[in-house]
């Protein structure tokens, strides 16, 4: 029998030193340094990339393509131009608000909130990919 209290991993075995206190979680998750934020700001690829590199999401990164899916800027396309980690949102191009004096600023969008649509590719980000990928194929191989 499993209990349902706690945490369990992907095995359903208890963890025993991480705690589900709302208060802990919240704390945990504002308070995170940038190398975490980064893993937790990700965005789900679109279903053609999902398709070809076999993973559903990617941390978030400048220029990476992307669509806007929730919000009052649902349908637009742009280039990430910033991730802003230490307000948990990205900047995109042309999703912009015209301020009282006049002047455009930027409007910051969570990357749960986007699809990217197409990936900057460097060496890093391939490797990364194809960590992924081979993680994924041996897993499929252990069932």
């Amino acid at each position: 029998m499993v209990d349902n209290i706690g945490n369990h991993d992907q095995h359903g075995i208890l963890i025993v030193d991480v705690s589900s206190s709302r208060r802990k979680s919240r704390k945990a998750h504002f308070s995170a340094p940038s190398d975490l934020r980064r893993k937790i700001m990700s965005a789900s690829l679109s279903k053609e990339l999902r398709e070809k590199h076999s993973t559903r999401s990617i941390p978030i990164r400048k220029d990476d393509e992307v669509m806007v899916v929730r919000g009052s800027f649902k349908g637009r396309e742009g280039k990430v131009v910033q991730v802003y980690r230490r307000k948990w949102v990205i900047h995109i191009e042309r999703v912009n608000r015209e301020k009282a004096n006049g002047a455009s600023v930027a409007v910051g969008i969570h990357p749960s909130k986007v699809v990217v649509t197409k990936l900057h590719l460097d060496n890093d980000r391939k490797a990364i990919l194809e960590r992924k990928d081979r993680s994924k194929k041996t897993e499929a191989k252990q069932e």
